[in-house]
């Protein structure tokens, strides 16, 4: 009896962990082979604004400002919250062309704080349509243009591609984790986006009406603010919607520790979302019959892939074990097929998206990465992070 109960419960885990698996696959099958959905925009151009929340931005706050004014015109605005900064990012800020709202709290802090604070500065003269940059993020040309026209057109909220790249002169790990940016901030929604189906909220190069973010919930210290403000809107009837031929682009941090504090972040964010907001999109999916919220529901119960790997490569080992002790091979061969199907959504993406980023050779050292990420994937579950944490840049 108690085998029994051991073999349902393992082959319950197995059919959890193939649903992630099976997404990551038909996402990545779609967007290289599925036919290109047209991202229409409005033949008008709206009167935008670009609001960049900046906390001690000092060393890279100009170059991102002038990039932004060069793709601006006689109407727009370009607002910087100097957000509890303890250095001159205000003043550089000004000097740049931006206006400039400074922000101090003691212990409200994060992002989404700073967001609240400059929607409600805008909002004696709001514009048709805002974009958030980072204060970290460079544009791709005509970026801000087309996600605010395809905004203005859809009336949806509106995500560029977001790319992250690794530091000239990077060893493996860094290239590794660029491509597993590159899978998910590019492969996955571009996938989705084919299949007509919505796109998280990455937290830069995002573009709303008025309407829609001056009635967002901002004013919290929520670690990814935007994966949070994206299930909001998709659970108000308004899923983001995907735009791959706009970009906006930063670096990951060159040091150990910016690059810890960056990745913990998102990862325990995304982690976090999972657990509390998955039931509730698949619960929403359910009640009104909308396909969207069942889309971005799938999406984000894709955890970040090493985390995948690692439980794949765990379960086929539990599942091989169960095998050769009593002979019961149908959990095995599950594993099997779940550890076949991410295999071939990694190659496939590399394949297709990810030669420029890395070779065939540095993605076979993907296994020490994801054994290196073991202690942050305990931490999330002894001692997660849970307050809004800035990464250290390199220039500082």
């Amino acid at each position: 009896m108690m085998i029994l109960l051991l073999q349902i419960l393992l082959m319950l885990a197995l059919l959890v962990l193939a649903i992630p698996a099976a997404v990551l696959l038909v996402q990545v099958l779609a967007a290289r082979w599925a036919g290109p959905q047209p991202v229409a925009e409005s033949p008008q151009r709206p009167r935008m604004a670009v609001l960049v929340p900046a906390h001690n931005e000092a060393g890279g706050i100009a170059e991102v400002i002038v990039g932004i004014r060069r793709q601006l015109q006689e109407g727009d605005r370009v607002l910087v919250v100097a957000d509890n900064c303890s250095d001159a990012t205000a003043d550089i800020a000004r000097h740049a062309g931006a206006e400039v709202s400074e922000r101090f709290h003691d212990t409200l802090r994060g992002k989404g704080y700073a967001l609240d604070h400059g929607i409600r500065h805008l909002a004696a003269d709001p514009p048709e349509v805002l974009i958030v940059v980072d204060a970290d993020c460079l544009l791709g040309a005509g970026a801000l243009e087309r996600i605010a026209r395809v905004c203005w057109r859809s009336g949806r909220p509106v995500q560029a591609l977001y790319l992250m790249h690794a530091p000239a002169g990077a060893g493996s790990r860094r290239k590794i984790a660029e491509f597993a940016w590159v899978v998910k901030n590019l492969v996955r929604p571009l996938g989705w986006h084919k299949l007509g189906l919505p796109c998280q909220l990455m937290g830069t190069g995002m573009a709303f009406s008025w309407q829609q973010i001056g009635q967002a919930d901002l004013a919290t210290g929520h670690i990814v603010e935007d994966m949070k403000l994206g299930v909001d809107l998709a659970r108000a009837g308004q899923a983001p919607l995907f735009c791959p031929d706009a970009m906006v682009y930063s670096h990951f941090p060159s040091s150990d520790s910016g690059a810890a504090t960056q990745r913990t972040r998102w990862e325990h964010g995304h982690l976090s979302v999972i657990l509390s907001y998955v039931p509730r999109l698949l619960g929403g999916a359910l009640a009104s019959g909308q396909g969207a919220l069942a889309g971005l529901a799938l999406d984000l119960c894709v955890p970040p892939l090493a985390l995948l790997v690692m439980m794949a490569g765990g379960a086929w080992v539990v599942s091989a074990l169960v095998a050769v002790l009593t002979g019961w091979l149908a959990a095995c061969l599950l594993a099997t097929l779940i550890v076949a199907a991410i295999a071939a959504a990694v190659l496939l993406a590399w394949s297709g998206f990810g030669r420029d980023v890395i070779s065939l050779r540095e993605l076979g050292a993907a296994f020490a990465y994801v054994a290196r990420k073991l202690p942050l994937y305990c931490k999330f579950m002894f001692n997660r992070q849970v307050e809004w944490v800035r990464s250290k840049r390199d220039s500082e």
